[in-house]
């Protein structure tokens, strides 16, 4: 009789509906990854070993397995939210210390600065410097300064783009004398501990493609400075070899006697025929600053922003791949674990070799596709009915046998 293969039916399409009955509960699940019961044919062994006409025993489930197809993306907004657009998994530090792997990018901010996930496992990245280079492929948690300000920077370098008018008239024979301030300029300066300190450039034609350069320190009176000769080329361009720019000496506000030198940068200066135009100042200083907002840029490059206007990287999301990622086991709360089957993982950075590209402000949602769910449920409804039916035909012939007299 086929109760045996009638109610490995019923157990398979059960076990089938579970899948799709989760499939569908998460169908808003953010990085949420479908899974699909997938069945196997039962038959007995042969008499003899091989050949015979066997009759199959039934159907079982051979595994169900994961679908790690893409999700789609959507536009959320906020900076924290971040989706991979393309291959490979977040690593994030569980709270019992050990490691999981997630597509679920819905990140937040906990009270020490730290960046984790919904159930408060840490994300791991890598080191970089200031500027976003990679230290190196060690992953550690990734961590904001939010509990304190950076630090004030010292100014040690400034560079000034300047436009000199060459047809101005030579100073000591201009009827009214040119006063110093008409082609001048200001930029701020910092002191070690972040004081602000006007800095005052001023030119004064002194012959035919040559100009004095007087500076001003705290609102001081540039005539009183020593100034130096700045000399040009035919061409417009600033003759190095005869220019000799000296490094400014720079006191701070809180004690003048704190002085500290900066090296001044005029390189890119010219003489033409135009309107004195300042094109561009720069310097390297700073005051302090407190965390005012943070961007994951596409590299997965964490750039934080403060109030002194500086922006700096905080680290780098790292991303790993494995070669079977169907081999992954889920644990919960959007996790995967590393298991034999799925090999060890393999780093990386996002945009680099297989590994997708990260999208700020945006999430993976689940990639179920609910009208197929839907239809595979009714199917699968179907085949459990079927079952049902084979068993209860069964009964009715055992039935008919047994009342046979």
């Amino acid at each position: 009789m086929s109760f045996q293969q009638g109610l490995s039916g019923l157990n398979a399409a059960s076990q089938s509906l579970n899948a799709i009955g989760h499939n569908i509960a998460n169908a808003n699940t953010v990085g949420m990854k479908s899974s699909r019961a997938e069945f196997a044919e039962i038959y007995a062994s042969a008499a003899g070993g091989i050949g015979g006409t066997n009759v199959g025993l039934g159907v079982e489930v051979g595994t169900v397995s994961q679908q790690f197809s893409q999700g789609t993306l959507t536009i959320t907004g906020n900076d924290l939210d971040v989706a991979i657009n393309g291959g490979g998994f977040f690593q994030v530090k569980t709270n019992d210390g050990s490691t999981a792997y997630t597509r679920a990018g819905n990140f937040k901010l906990d009270k020490e600065g730290n960046i984790v996930t919904n159930a408060g496992a840490q994300v791991m990245g890598y080191a970089t410097d200031s500027k976003g280079v990679r230290q190196s492929f060690d992953t550690q948690p990734l961590k904001l300064p939010t509990g304190s300000p950076i630090p004030a920077k010292q100014t040690t370098k400034m560079a000034a783009e300047i436009t000199l008018d060459a047809s101005a008239v030579v100073a000591s024979t201009a009827t009214p004398p040119t006063p110093l301030s008409a082609y001048g300029t200001s930029l701020t300066a910092f002191d070690p501990q972040g004081l602000e300190i006007p800095v005052g450039l001023y030119f004064e034609k002194a012959a035919n493609n040559s100009w004095n350069v007087f500076t001003s320190v705290n609102g001081s009176d540039p005539a009183t400075s020593t100034p130096f000769t700045l000399n040009f080329n035919a061409d417009g361009s600033v003759d190095t070899a005869s220019s000799t720019v000296p490094p400014l000496t720079l006191a701070s506000p809180n004690d003048p006697a704190q002085t500290f030198t900066v090296n001044l940068d005029l390189s890119k200066m010219t003489q033409v025929n135009s309107r004195f135009t300042v094109s561009d100042l720069t310097q390297d200083g700073y005051a302090s600053g407190q965390l005012t907002g943070i961007r994951i840029e596409d590299s997965g490059i964490i750039t934080a922003s403060y109030s002194n206007g500086q922006t700096q990287a905080a680290g780098q999301v790292a991303l790993v791949n494995f070669r079977n990622a169907q081999g992954l086991a889920p644990t919960g709360a959007g996790y995967w674990v590393e298991t034999a089957a799925s090999g060890q993982p393999v780093r990386g950075a996002p945009g680099e070799g297989t590994f997708g590209q990260l999208r700020s402000g945006a999430l993976e949602e689940s990639n179920v596709d609910l009208t197929a769910e839907l239809v595979n449920m009714m199917t699968t409804q179907r085949a459990y009915q079927a079952n049902a039916q084979t068993i209860k035909t069964e009964d009715q012939i055992m039935s008919t046998l047994v009342n046979l007299r």
